[in-house]
């Protein structure tokens, strides 16, 4: 089993979708995941905010259109995406003390299902180091 780690800085919901797309790709290859949540990516994982559709960082002119195009074709949310991802796979989503306190969370109930805990920006280093594959988003 191989391991991917992932950097999320940006909670737009198309970055937070193909996270959670390249994520069941590697749940379907087996692979170990985890994920970094840096920045205003901490937002999103605030409780509440998991449905949130206010920001799309590419093509921010025709995210109405991009909101369509998931709808009609079936497309899970990103929460979904990333749920998926881990009944298949060991799934960590580790949220960066300094993003989470950016947007008020100081504590684990302060986030949604997803996180499984807290880490400083060294953690994020050395597991991206050692992973296999290592993305940034």
């Amino acid at each position: 089993m191989g391991k991917m780690v992932i950097g999320l800085s940006s909670g737009s919901i198309d970055k937070l979708t193909a996270a959670g797309v390249i994520m069941s790709g590697a749940a379907a290859d087996d692979m170990e995941i985890e994920v970094y949540i840096l920045l205003t990516t901490a937002r999103a994982f605030m409780k509440g905010n998991e449905n949130l559709q206010d920001s799309v960082a590419d093509l921010p002119h025709l995210k109405d259109e991009f909101f369509a195009r998931l709808k009609e074709n079936n497309v899970p949310t990103w929460v979904e995406f990333f749920e998926q991802a881990a009944e298949f796979t060991d799934v960590k989503v580790y949220v960066c003390s300094l993003a989470g306190k950016i947007w008020g969370g100081v504590k684990m109930e302060d986030f949604n299902h997803l996180v499984t805990g807290f880490c400083g920006i060294g953690q994020y280093i050395d597991a991206a180091k050692e992973a296999e594959l290592h993305i940034n988003l």
